[in-house]
């Protein structure tokens, strides 16, 4: 598609499907949610994380127990761009995740990711999912934490957390 043309209706649905697909990815990760992370992926989809190159859901069945390691985290996806061709799509979108780690002895620390995905999708039937994924790594930044979590303006505000605590699972519903 030509930088700037308007999309078909059906291009658009496809566009809005398949950042969902997206969303719901950093959902299951940020919450530990091996279902919802297994959502995003076709069974038979492939994975080049680095430190694991596999099949997917053996990959998001084993990611819950390392986000764990965390006390926090949030994957930020931006700049999504997407090509279409027909019932494939190559997708390139940016992610910026923060991991907040708890240290026992009191110096947590923060891990700042900025990297970007670089995804194939498949439509099959009326549903896009992740066919394969290449996480693609810029930068990060290992530093010491600086964050305060307690006292005002944070004192009765809920906090996040790991499936199935986390509010978002009683928001759902």
């Amino acid at each position: 598609m030509e930088t700037g043309k308007v999309p078909t209706l059906e291009e658009l649905a496809d566009r809005l499907a398949i950042q969902d697909v997206l969303a719901q990815h950093s959902r299951g990760v940020d919450r530990a949610d091996g279902a919802i992370l297994k959502s995003a992926y076709w069974p038979d989809a492939t994975v080049a994380y680095g430190g694991f190159n596999g099949p997917a859901h053996e990959f998001c069945a084993g990611l819950p127990e390392g986000m764990r390691q965390y006390a926090a985290t949030q994957h930020s996806i931006t700049n999504v761009a997407i090509e279409l061709r027909g019932d494939e799509a190559r997708v390139e979108t940016y992610v910026t995740a923060y991991h907040y780690r708890a240290d026992e002895e009191g110096q947590d620390t923060e891990m700042t990711y900025l990297g970007r995905y670089l995804d194939r999708m498949e439509k099959r039937g009326d549903v896009w999912k992740i066919s394969h994924r290449q996480a693609v790594m810029d930068w990060n930044q290992n530093t010491d934490a600086s964050s305060i979590l307690e006292g005002p303006p944070f004192d009765g505000l809920a906090r996040g957390g790991r499936h199935p605590e986390d509010p978002l699972y009683e928001h759902l519903g």
